[in-house]
């Protein structure tokens, strides 16, 4: 593993229990192995949502551009909500 650093976190006490029981069961081998996966999964999810802004602001520039006739938004907010819900229902399946 590469270099660690040590660093202390102030929890509410049901999430305390929540960690422990997760190593208790052996489900985990340690907090800290607890942490950093809940780690991953925040890192997981930011990313898709910066990827989720960066391509509305890419296709609202797009459009803004376009000249053509417009499209109506319903259908293209479904189809974007249907992407990111199968991204996130894939990552979910990945773990």
């Amino acid at each position: 593993m590469p270099s660690v650093e040590k660093i202390s976190i102030a929890l509410p006490p049901e999430m305390v229990a929540q960690l422990r029981q997760a190593v208790d069961t052996g489900e985990y081998a340690s907090s800290s192995e607890v942490v950093r996966d809940a780690l991953r999964d925040w890192t997981h999810k930011r990313q898709l949502q910066q990827n989720g802004v960066a391509e509305l602001r890419q296709l609202w520039q797009q459009a803004r551009a376009d000249n053509a006739p417009g499209l109506p938004a319903d259908p293209i907010l479904d189809q974007l909500e249907r992407k990111y819900q199968a991204l996130a229902d894939a990552a979910g399946a990945t773990k």
